[in-house]
């Protein structure tokens, strides 16, 4: 005889057989009932029931007995555990099914009419397959007062934004994808609710964010919210953003107006593609202010956004922001060494000092194979900034650009070098910079511009700067143009060198010639005398500035070979260590 016995107190609820009975084992004998929750206790094996000790209604206390049980065969086969309807699975599946892109398929359809992809697929081009987490996916409107549940679910999936993390190359990072094929990617009461969220996520883990940011800003019918705000000003989603930790990326396509313009403004580097238009008010927001009538296409192109510095790397497509973005957010990745053909850099700087060469050969042949990845290209000429590795090592470059008024830093080239020293600042990257500077461009002209407050921002991003800094002075390094390039002076790089064909001097040497000795000049009239002169004036101050002179009087740090410089620079940042990020972000010029 087996006894069953009560393992906890409870009641009895019901029994289910009788002495006698033939049950087959798994048979529910009987059912007890504890806080409301029903346990059934069932047949260990096939057998006869000889005895019951209880009544429905029972109290237990544990360990009494319930049932005599007499082990047998018996004709019923064993119960088996039969699966039961879930309805509420079912609800799930069909409510989960709600959110992906096949519940849309007319809206799809126009998307990929125009050229464009759905936030579902940036994000499986973004992440590592199978490891994307969302935050908030059953979101809706805040329209329940006016509209009906099931087509809000239907048509205002997660309230227009999609955010979530995974990875991208093993690097865990977030994510915050604005669906346009909702309410036209309007910011609505429950989006900022689960961008704030995300934020927090990240923010715990210093996570990167990725914002895809089309959308047109506010959405103003959002009922249910009107009840619980009169204007929405207190929305914290803008201030969290901007003061988030990790790396941003901002990817623009298609509109990018208002709220999403001012998300998409504030991250540290902003992607666009072609077919973009930014700005911080659309057509709706012009016209309600009196301004006209206009199309989205004219306001903020890409064409001209690029102009103006709003885009740091402008992309032909999605796709090809989305490949741009895993290039930038695998920086911090170490990669392979790369042998490079050091000798083509003696070649490069034109023996003649007085002819111009291009920048960019320089650094094509100075970083590992298609490793540079140039920034703000159509913005600030006369400064060149960008990513780039050096035996693997990713390092942040600032160069002059010579082919642009002689490589003189005019306003937009100095806050097109201060923002990206910032932004290297807070990565923890370090920096290269490549001088060959005449100087601060100077006049009446460019004063207009604000010349004095903008270079001067050169000098304050040098000065907070907290990474590992290398200069190399490639040809000319004047005057405080040249102490902008290597962080506000000669001595704060941890390494300041030059190639032999560097040359400093406290500003251009014709024009020091011309300054300091104005009157000696002005008493020669031969012109033929006058010019041989001058240019004996020019030698002798040249002499004394070119760079085997000039590090005799420890100007700066060497003189080095151009075949060298891969090999110099390497030691240097691995003696420095790695950068921290330090917290500081860049400013939205």
């Amino acid at each position: 005889m087996i006894v069953i016995k009560a393992q906890t107190a409870a009641i009895v609820a019901q029994i289910h057989v009788a002495p006698g009975a033939e049950v087959p084992q798994g048979a529910v004998l009987l059912t007890t009932e504890l806080m409301k929750m029903h346990h059934d206790i069932c047949a260990p094996q096939s057998g006869v029931i000889n005895q019951i000790h209880v009544a429905a209604g029972d109290e237990l206390h544990g360990g009494e007995p319930l049932i005599t049980f007499a082990p047998a065969e018996v004709k019923t086969a064993p119960v088996e555990q039969q699966s039961q309807a879930r309805p509420e699975l079912q609800d799930f599946a069909d409510r989960m099914a709600l959110l992906d892109d096949t519940a849309r398929p007319e809206a799809v359809r126009k998307r990929h009419a125009k050229g464009f992809r759905t936030a579902r697929e940036n994000i499986a081009d973004l992440f590592d397959p199978g490891s994307f987490v969302e935050y908030g996916a059953l979101a809706v409107a805040a329209q329940r007062s006016q509209r009906d549940l099931q087509d809000l679910q239907a048509q205002t999936q997660g309230d227009g934004i999609i955010c979530g993390i995974g990875t991208v190359s093993g690097r865990p990072v977030a994510v915050m994808a604005v669906d346009y094929m909702v309410l036209a990617g309007t910011q609505g009461y429950h989006h900022h609710h689960k961008m704030d969220r995300l934020i927090d996520v990240a923010g715990r883990d210093n996570l990167p964010i990725v914002l895809f940011a089309e959308g047109g800003g506010g959405r103003p019918n959002d009922y249910d919210a009107v009840h619980l705000m009169a204007a929405g000003l207190n929305i914290t989603s803008f201030r969290h953003f901007a003061t988030h930790k990790g790396p941003k990326i901002g990817i623009a396509a298609g509109y990018c107006f208002a709220g999403n313009a001012a998300l998409f403004g504030v991250c540290d580097l902003r992607i666009a593609t072609q077919d973009s238009w930014i700005g911080m008010g659309g057509p709706a927001m012009i016209e309600g202010g009196g301004l006209g009538v206009v199309r989205a296409t004219q306001i903020g192109p890409s064409a001209v956004q690029t102009k103006t510095g709003v885009i740091d790397l402008l992309a032909e497509d999605e796709a090809a922001a989305v490949a741009a973005a895993k290039t930038l957010l695998s920086l911090t990745a170490a990669g392979a060494r790369v042998a490079q053909d050091d000798d083509a850099l003696r070649r490069i700087i034109p023996a003649d000092r007085t002819r111009a060469y291009d920048m960019r050969v320089v650094i094509e042949a100075l970083v590992d194979p298609g490793s540079f990845t140039e920034l703000r290209q159509g913005f600030g000429t006369g400064m060149i900034t960008g990513f780039m590795r050096l035996n693997g090592r990713a390092i942040g470059l600032v160069a002059n650009n010579p082919l642009h008024l002689g490589g003189a830093i005019d306003a937009e080239a100095a806050d097109k070098g201060a923002r990206f020293l910032q932004l290297c600042d807070a990565w923890g990257l370090p920096v290269l910079t490549l001088c060959d500077t005449p100087g601060f461009m100077v006049g009446p002209q460019v004063e207009e511009t604000g010349q004095v407050a903008h270079v001067s921002r050169l000098f304050l991003a040098g000065a907070h700067f907290q990474q590992p800094m290398a200069t190399i002075i490639l040809r000319k390094g004047y005057g405080l143009g040249a102490m902008a390039m290597a962080g506000g002076g000669f001595d704060r790089p941890n390494f300041c060198a030059a190639w032999p064909t560097g040359e400093i001097g406290a500003m251009g040497i014709e024009g020091a010639v011309r300054l300091g000795h104005r009157d000696h000049l002005a008493g020669i009239s031969d012109p033929v005398a006058w010019q041989a002169e001058f240019e004996r004036l020019v030698d002798d101050l040249l002499a004394r500035g070119k760079a085997l002179n000039a590090a005799s009087f420890l100007e700066f740090d060497a003189v080095i070979d151009p075949a060298d410089t891969r090999k110099v620079l390497d030691r240097v940042f691995d003696a420095a260590g790695p950068g921290r990020p330090s917290g500081r972000y860049p400013d939205a010029c």
